[in-house]
């Protein structure tokens, strides 16, 4: 018995298991779908997933870099250049 019997002749989900919804772009940090691409995506056809595989790379600019959250801070106060600023920012 072989693996050919699972083989599948579809096409697989972009999923990187990194499933984070980004705030703004409402996109999937991972993935780069959206909300609803994700859930119909079991239910869609060839044609409408490769049109889903073929925009997402041109997605990518919506998603905003972080400047480094927690980390960032921490390595800022090591250097020595913490930001003074009351309201944080």
């Amino acid at each position: 018995m072989t693996d050919d019997i699972w083989a599948r002749d579809e096409i697989e989900s972009p999923c990187i298991k990194i499933c984070v919804i980004h705030p703004q772009s409402r996109l999937c940090t991972g993935c780069l779908r959206t909300i609803d691409e994700i859930g119909a995506w079991s239910q869609m056809g060839p044609d409408a997933r490769r049109a889903v595989l073929d925009e997402l790379e041109s997605r990518r600019s919506q998603i905003t870099k972080r400047r480094g959250g927690r980390s960032a801070r921490v390595a800022a106060s090591r250097a020595g250049t913490q930001n003074t600023d009351p309201d944080g920012s």
